[in-house]
């Protein structure tokens, strides 16, 4: 059976290479514009959102390999785009991503800009020509509206507004983190149900693994702002502090904090374990990802 870290190790590499192939003048004409776009992309990075997609898939069948990898391709764009733009001076002010210098620090705010647009912009482009014709217009709408103003882009609108002032209210910091975070780890799953067709209560199983799982990253991230090492994280830490955010230790405290992070992957792998039990479905990819909180959950 193969383990989560190994199917990782796996797809992460397709999905750098496919990246690799894609992200060429032949899509891009502009020559500047593609190094600028190629230059983030191809950073590295976790490719979490692509993997959670590929692994929900061989969780309940055989991959496609040219439809999927297209597919995860779509949501590494949007996730990278996203990134370029929150990096921006207008935004988080951030100098290093990835272990490199920011895109607008490489090549000028007006080109970083023009690449998170073209990479928002072209996965919609991937999306559309690779999904299944019967679920190919669902499934750009779904990815629309998980990065769009009532998901990701509503989750900025709402921590740049809050972004120096004291927010006491739990329920505010959670909406925050599902739609600024939560949104893009939860909206794999349900690209994946889509295209599997699946019933309603198995989708409905997933996004709410999505969800807690959604949570527990930022929850996760907010915690390795703290106690990361900038070197290994690829970009600067006890940001977060400094600029004012409103995350859960800065409210609960490190211990509360981590004790929410513990019951929120407990509950995400509860969910799993009973999708298990009432479907054709292995979990163990899936519950795999869970240990990727293990480090602050340990400490």
């Amino acid at each position: 059976m193969t383990t989560t870290e190994t199917f990782n190790q796996i797809w992460r590499s397709k999905i750098d290479a496919y990246l690799a192939k894609r992200l060429s003048d032949v899509e891009i004409t502009q020559p500047k514009l593609a190094a600028s776009m190629r230059y983030s992309v191809l950073a590295g990075g976790k490719r979490m959102r692509p993997l959670l997609y590929l692994a929900t898939i061989q969780s309940w069948t055989t991959l496609d390999e040219e439809m999927d990898l297209a597919i995860a391709g779509a949501l590494e764009l949007v996730h990278t785009y996203s990134l370029i733009h929150d990096d921006l001076p207008a935004m988080d002010n951030d100098d290093y991503r990835r272990g490199q210098l920011t895109n607008h620090k490489r090549f000028g705010e007006a080109m970083a800009i023009l690449a998170g647009d073209g990479l928002l912009t072209l996965a919609f482009q991937w999306l559309g020509a690779a999904a299944p014709a019967a679920v190919g217009g669902k499934m750009c709408a779904t990815l629309a509206q998980a990065s769009g103003p009532s998901g990701m882009v509503a989750g900025q609108a709402i921590d740049i507004t809050a972004t120096g002032t004291d927010v006491s209210d739990l329920t505010t910091i959670k909406q925050l983190d599902a739609l600024k975070t939560g949104a893009l780890l939860t909206v794999p799953l349900a690209l994946a149900a889509e295209r599997l067709a699946l019933p309603v209560p198995a989708t409905e199983a997933l996004l709410d693994f999505g969800r807690h799982f959604g949570l527990a990253f930022q929850i996760f991230d907010d915690l390795q702002d703290l106690h990361g090492d900038a070197a290994q994280l690829g970009k600067a830490v006890h940001k977060d502090t400094k600029a004012g955010k409103n995350t859960y230790p800065s409210l609960l405290g490190v211990p509360a904090a981590q004790a929410v992070l513990a019951q929120e992957v407990q509950q995400a792998r509860m969910i799993l374990t009973r999708l298990t039990a009432a479907a054709d479905f292995s979990s163990d990819l899936l519950i795999g990802f869970l240990d990727y909180f293990d480090k602050e959950m340990k400490l």
